[in-house]
């Protein structure tokens, strides 16, 4: 299963990745790696700070291909390892959230393999029709989780 589709102002995308659902949440949550995989193709991370809990931050700077830095915050609001991480993800770069949106994810377990689901939750549709077209959000989706399958293939099950 892998499918990603944009529903009213959300972005789903869900993947069936090949390692225990504790890994894939654990992940998410690590950051000693996370920088080694988040991001779309391309992209490096460097994390200022990472406190998964609620009220929780991570700051982060995604570097593009192009040069170009992007500064980031998530501020965690949900944690219920492992099935569950909810956040609202922003631009940190004036010194207070701006653009942001909030994000599901879930991990589901199928046995040996996880269902992981995430839902992108955007201000308006026309916010979403601008992330997606201008910002390639779905493609940058896709190629993240692509990224996080690799780590966990390359770090074993």
């Amino acid at each position: 299963m892998n499918t990603s589709y944009v529903q009213g102002r959300e972005i789903v995308q869900t993947r069936l990745i090949n390692a225990k659902r504790e890994r894939v949440y654990n992940a998410f949550t690590d950051p000693e790696n996370i920088g080694t995989w988040w991001g779309p193709d391309g992209f490096t991370i460097t994390t200022h700070e990472m406190d998964v809990r609620v009220g929780g931050k991570w700051r982060f700077i995604m570097h593009g291909p192009d040069g170009t830095d992007y500064n980031d915050i998530i501020i965690y609001t949900l944690i219920d390892p492992p099935k569950e991480l909810r956040f609202t993800h922003g631009d940190d770069s004036g010194g207070e959230m701006s653009n942001s949106f909030e994000t599901i994810i879930t991990f589901e377990e199928q046995g040996e393999k996880t269902l992981l689901t995430m839902r992108a939750i955007l201000a308006s549709e026309e916010v979403l029709r601008k992330v997606v077209e201008e910002h390639n959000a779905i493609e940058g989706g896709k190629q993240t989780i692509n990224r996080l399958e690799q780590y966990l293939l390359e770090n074993g099950n």
